[in-house]
């Protein structure tokens, strides 16, 4: 019995494959638990519907992305801080400060969690900070720490 997946089912398969079962399995397991549909014409058709749809919907997010990634590289946030001994930082510059300043002087709304810091800034100047921003594409803030007066 041929059968298209609703859920991952484990030992099966993830959800819109379609897959061959036995019949007892498919009968008394997956389709009373609707974690399967039978495999007809129409349930095909709709499949590869939503499949198309998928794949769209993947490259429209992916080409955001990368025009997201091309705004980052041209523009420079500046994040103002106060300041203790030796030009060092009372606390330090995290990637949610980050994210709010990208908001706030660029209108970009980036999520402080796809901001990659190695380790919090704790001095005066400026710096590239890494920003993952899903699909494997990857863009760069320019951070400038200034001093508060």
């Amino acid at each position: 019995m041929k059968v298209i997946l609703q859920q991952d089912v484990k030992g099966q398969g993830k959800k819109g494959q379609m897959v061959e079962v036995s019949d007892g399995y498919g009968r008394n397991f997956l389709l009373p638990r609707k974690l399967a549909v039978e495999a007809t014409a129409e349930n095909v058709n709709t499949m590869k519907m939503q499949e198309k749809a998928r794949k769209a919907r993947q490259a429209e997010e992916k080409a955001q992305a990368e025009a997201t990634a091309e705004r980052l590289e041209r523009c420079q946030v500046k994040i103002s801080a106060k300041a203790g001994q030796g030009s060092r930082l009372f606390g330090s510059v995290t990637s949610k400060e980050i994210a709010q300043a990208l908001k706030e002087q660029q209108q970009m709304d980036v999520n402080k969690s796809k901001i990659v810091l190695p380790e919090p800034i704790k001095s005066f100047g400026s710096f590239e900070v890494k920003c993952k921003l899903g699909y494997e594409v990857t863009g760069t803030i320019h951070v400038l720490v200034i001093e508060e007066k």
